[in-house]
């Protein structure tokens, strides 16, 4: 038993990292077009680096660089990220093969922020954002489904850089006992809520695996692996959703 306390504190304390990774998110009443291209609306958010190794070897700048930016309406929370790739692979056409494996932009969701597992559970979502804009999960049977209902996503290779590509997501927020066989409505947001989120992606250079997986922010390994966004919420940072 005492063994069993001990572990668990362990687990608490090497997670309080990830819940340091906290920021706020300024309300937009203009609403972005999700069309990848640079618009007004996102002059007041702030910027967020993607530097942080997750799995695989770290990359070059040139090959992998990348930020992003979030603002939030009643309906949506939205996603702006700048992402330098120089080569983009999408090797499985079925969007539920190996999508890790593709380069995707994957998005970590944790709607009231209340951690824990979520592996085969929506009381968290990550969203594996692929180049066709499907967005890819586990579901509660342990098999994966598209949830391409829950966001929109659209991207754009940028003329004066022809690597970098501008990802704009609008996603929305679920409550913690939705279901595939029940699914439940969106929840609408709020001033002073507090949400959970990560933002990683996943970067194939033409190998059989992806190389990288890069995320926005750090946290100690468990079992010598930092991959346990798919898993566990308490690796997520915090967002509150302010005026």
């Amino acid at each position: 038993m005492l063994k069993a306390i001990v572990k668990s504190l362990l687990i608490v304390s090497a997670f309080s990292a990830a819940s340091a990774h906290a920021f706020d998110v300024k309300h937009t009443s203009t609403a972005p077009v999700i069309d990848g291209q640079q618009e007004a609306v996102w002059q007041h958010a702030q910027w967020h680096d993607m530097p942080y190794l997750m799995d695989g070897t770290l990359p070059e700048k040139s090959d992998f660089n990348g930020r992003y930016r979030l603002l939030w309406d009643k309906n949506y929370l939205y996603l702006q990220a700048e992402i330098t790739d120089d080569m983009l692979i999408d090797t499985h056409a079925d969007p539920l093969e190996r999508y890790w494996d593709d380069d995707a932009l994957e998005i970590f969701v944790d709607g009231d922020a209340s951690g824990g597992n979520h592996q085969f559970n929506h009381s968290a979502l990550a969203y594996h954002i692929g180049l066709d804009n499907q967005a890819a999960d586990i579901g509660d049977d342990e098999k994966a489904h598209l949830y391409n209902d829950h966001i929109n996503s659209n991207w754009k290779r940028q003329l004066e850089k022809p690597n970098t590509i501008l990802w704009e997501v609008a996603i929305k927020r679920y409550p913690n006992d939705y279901t595939d066989k029940s699914p439940k409505a969106s929840i609408p947001l709020k001033t002073g809520d507090v949400m959970g989120f990560m933002l990683a992606y996943c970067d194939n250079d033409g190998s059989d695996v992806r190389e990288h997986f890069m995320g926005d922010h750090d946290f100690p390994a468990q079992n010598g692996s930092k991959n346990l966004g798919y898993i566990t919420a308490d690796v997520f940072g915090k967002i509150t959703l302010t005026q």
